[in-house]
């Protein structure tokens, strides 16, 4: 390799694009202390992407249900659009389930306690409810046939209409939308399939996730 000179007597601009024009034709190796690039320039890593875990929706597959379609899963009746965010299932006497019993003071009895995150939003022209006004509830899940999930009160949200944490009373004027949490009860032991109904002003509909076993 031709070594460089630079006489003590450049100096200014002249000096500097001299020293540039020689370092060039010399090669990589004029920049020390790390990788080069071709035109002599140190070369800066690109930040790697840091790979994010993938979000758990449900452990349906826990209890041996394939999904059909994954979550979220939207379905909408009489104006209400119903989106089923996540859900887990948990046996009633598990950790998990006993801390969100005791935070949110669930009653209830049954053998799984189900924690859903759903998102519910107004699409139509008038309210939509459910409150002492209009009690019966607008979706149904259920895991079996006859295995309907129940609705469970959480004592301590129980006079908090639409509260985001764990929701009892409801009420959407047109152009609402907001996303909470619900738990349920089952009381049942088989898991064959999973399905969600609405029934919301007369108007009805059924979203499988996991279809009936043949």
């Amino acid at each position: 390799m031709t070594k460089l000179k630079i006489s003590k007597t450049m100096a200014g601009r002249t000096a500097v694009k001299a020293f540039l024009a020689v370092a060039l034709l010399a090669g990589p190796a004029v920049v020390p202390g790390g990788d080069v690039s071709a035109a002599g320039v140190k070369a800066t890593a690109a930040p790697t992407a840091q790979s994010t875990a993938p979000v758990m929706r449900d452990n349906l597959s826990k209890y041996g249900l394939v999904k059909d379609v994954e979550l979220p899963v939207t379905v909408t009746a009489g104006g209400l659009s119903y989106t089923l965010e996540k859900i887990m299932i948990y046996d009633k006497n598990s950790k998990d389930a006993q801390s969100l019993i005791k935070k949110y003071g669930y009653t209830g009895t049954g053998n799984y306690f189900v924690w859903t995150k759903i998102t519910m939003e107004n699409k139509g022209e008038t309210v939509i409810e459910q409150t002492a006004n209009s009690p019966d509830p607008k979706w149904r899940l259920a895991l079996t046939d006859g295995g309907i999930l129940a609705e469970t009160m959480p004592r301590v949200k129980v006079k908090k209409k639409n509260d985001k944490e764990a929701i009892w009373d409801w009420s959407l004027k047109p152009g609402e939308k907001f996303t909470t949490y619900q738990g349920l009860m089952y009381s049942g032991t088989k898991f064959d399939h999973f399905v969600i109904w609405l029934n919301v002003k007369g108007s009805k509909t059924e979203k499988f996730i996991v279809n009936r076993e043949e």
